[in-house]
């Protein structure tokens, strides 16, 4: 038996463990959880060091190596993320009435666990601790892959998560990171039809595409970002600014970054060129239509076909819309489904944005970078869905269970 198949099954065995725990006891577990990694911050940091600086010499690009790096304040993230996670409802075990026949059988549904959850992903050891508490308080078991450049992190990430489980007589194969980056394993976890439920890969597009085309598991799937804001001709503009700078600028290396601007023309000549100033402070480079061109100095100026990219840097693309749906239609084109923001003071307006757009996050006058799960309130997050099976957007709890049916008789038989 190989050693894949050996974890796979192990994690299917453990998860039947998970089924007989109540709320209260997930939940002490988890707060040891928070707790060990809080107390073993030093130890996870020295390890991940040289891994970033094994990372560096080997000219990583800067957005992976910016997910790579854990530091206090990221660390903390996680041990807080996971102690979050304590004070959300369980949503395993609750009961809904679908109805009642009229033969008398009544009709429930119950959320359960779907079983066995598979993450495949790149440079994010902070993915161990965010997939594994929402994975055991879903009552699901974890199997993890991440690339061989946060192997070592998460190994140790995983290890303390292990610890605790075993002090609370729990297997530890609950929480399991794959020891050997050989792409050739990766393949192999994608056929573990058998005992994995589900797959869900987090990093760039090819690995993503990699998976979706060869697993044999069904996979949750996140192809990339284009998030765009949208500045419409009644915005304040300078909240538009603000939150425009603060979704590309703050943190370029990540998903829910912007990576598009479109503007009313009826607001593009008094907002573009304070949108120039403060790109040439920040040294955002622009990408921009000739309608927009004329506000920025050494910009690239685009047609269509230079819309679109997933830049995570600091760089963007601009373009004058004639009215709001034009710009509607140019997100309909160029977003990913991932998160869009309109600012604007037409309730109206911003109403008949978010239920025009399709994209799993539609903002109103809010930062792009509020879409991720533990600033909706999940917690943590353990991926983002673009595509509507069977989640959409930041997967908290919730997703990470599916519904059975209930049905309780009295003696009924059909005719």
């Amino acid at each position: 038996m190989s050693i894949i198949t050996e974890l796979a099954q192990q994690a299917k065995q453990a998860a039947r463990t998970l089924a007989i725990l109540d709320e209260s006891q997930k939940n002490a577990v988890l707060t040891d959880m928070a707790a060990a990694i809080r107390a073993n911050k030093d130890k996870i940091i020295a390890v991940n060091e040289k891994e970033v600086a094994r990372a560096k010499e080997n000219n990583l690009d800067a957005a992976m190596i910016d997910r790579l790096i854990l530091d206090d304040e990221r660390i903390e993230s996680m041990a807080e993320g996971i102690e979050v996670i304590v004070e959300l409802d369980d949503p395993v075990g609750k009961e809904r009435v679908f109805g009642t026949r009229p033969n008398g059988i009544e009709i429930k549904k119950m959320r359960i666990p779907l079983g066995v959850v598979c993450m495949i992903y790149e440079a994010r050891p902070n993915v161990t601790a965010d997939a594994g508490a929402l994975c055991f308080k879903s009552g699901n078991a974890v199997i993890l892959r991440g690339g061989k450049e946060a192997l070592d992190t998460s190994l140790a990430i995983a290890e303390l998560m292990q610890e605790t489980l075993e002090k609370h007589n729990l297997p530890k194969a609950l929480v399991t990171v794959v020891p050997n980056p050989d792409r050739a394993l990766m393949q192999e976890l994608m056929e573990q039809r058998d005992y994995i439920d589900v797959i869900i890969p987090r990093g760039g597009e090819g690995l993503i595409n990699y998976v979706t085309e060869n697993s044999k598991v069904p996979v949750i799937q996140h192809f990339k970002g284009v998030c765009h804001l949208y500045v419409d001709s009644d915005a304040d503009l300078d909240n538009a600014l603000e939150i425009l700078l603060n979704g590309k600028t703050q943190r370029t290396g990540v998903c829910n970054a912007l990576e598009g601007l479109v503007v009313h023309q009826a607001v593009a000549g008094e907002f573009l060129p304070r949108v120039a100033q403060a790109f040439k402070e920040h040294n955002v480079k622009v990408h921009v239509d000739s309608k927009g061109a004329s506000y920025f100095e050494g910009a690239d100026v685009i047609d269509e076909s230079g819309y679109g990219e997933e830049y995570l840097g600091l760089e963007i693309a601009i373009r004058v819309v004639d009215d709001f749906d034009g710009a509607i239609d140019h997100i309909a084109q160029f977003g990913s489904n991932h998160t869009e923001v309109i600012c604007t003071k037409d309730k109206a307006k911003a109403k008949l944005f978010q239920r025009a757009v399709d994209a799993s996050v539609v903002m109103v006058n809010a930062s792009s970078r509020f879409s991720d799960g533990s600033q909706l309130g999940l917690g943590a997050e353990i991926g983002i869905a673009t595509t509507k099976l069977h989640a959409y957007g930041p997967m908290g709890l919730e997703s990470l269970t599916s519904e059975k049916y209930l049905v309780n008789g009295e003696g009924q038989i059909r005719a």
